[in-house]
């Protein structure tokens, strides 16, 4: 069993005990975030630090609208 801590722009998002290294490329998902493996450094004999690049967020509840006059009531 591996330590695997994974961090997204140096903050730390999750620590995992995990029997596979995940692999540079590899498709992830934490937290119900989907994301992709950049980069694998190993600590330890055991540990792992594991960079994930998390896909963008779009924020669907807030819509622009383009004409005032069609807004509910």
């Amino acid at each position: 069993m591996y330590s695997i801590h994974f961090y997204e722009n140096k903050t730390y998002v999750l620590n995992q005990a995990l029997r596979t290294i995940p692999a540079i490329d590899e498709n992830v998902r934490i937290k119900g975030r989907n994301g992709k493996v950049v980069d694998v450094q190993q600590m330890d004999e055991n540990r792992y630090f594991v960079f994930v690049e998390f896909e963008v967020i779009v924020d669907r509840s807030k819509k622009v609208e383009s004409d005032p006059r069609k807004r509910r009531r």
